[in-house]
């Protein structure tokens, strides 16, 4: 890997912790109680693991774009990352002893303006696909 790739890595790492933070910032806004962050497990990784208003645990998923050159960001949760996020979210439920918590998944868009980062959240994005 050159420097120049290194250096790319590195920006685009530092970018995405800075639109999480971002992320963490407005869902509390909305009235999202967060719980954990870049949780790990066997299954995957989940972005953010919170409470909503209503008491229900969310399964938040964080996508930014710098552009829009590959379209806004909640477009990037496809497929494969929806049973990726639906195994990690339920081997922590087992984990967690917590099978019988009603739960849904959410994706929040972080969209560049140029100025400042434009939000999209999608409550219950899409349902548990195993």
């Amino acid at each position: 890997m050159s420097a120049v790739q290194r250096r790319n890595r590195a920006s685009t790492r530092a970018r995405g912790r800075a639109a999480e933070q971002a992320a963490v910032a407005w869902l509390a806004t909305q009235g999202y109680e967060i719980l954990e962050r870049n949780v790990v497990n066997h299954a995957g990784e989940i972005d953010l693991i919170a409470r909503d208003r209503g008491g229900v645990l969310c399964f938040v998923e964080v996508k930014a774009r710098a552009t829009a050159a590959f379209g806004p960001a909640i477009a990037a949760v496809g497929p494969a990352k929806r049973r990726r996020l639906s195994r990690a979210a339920a081997l922590h439920l087992a984990i967690r002893g917590l099978h019988l918590t009603p739960c849904r998944f959410d994706v929040l868009g972080l969209d560049w303006t140029g100025t400042a980062w434009r939000f999209t959240l999608v409550r219950d994005a899409f349902p548990f696909t195993p």
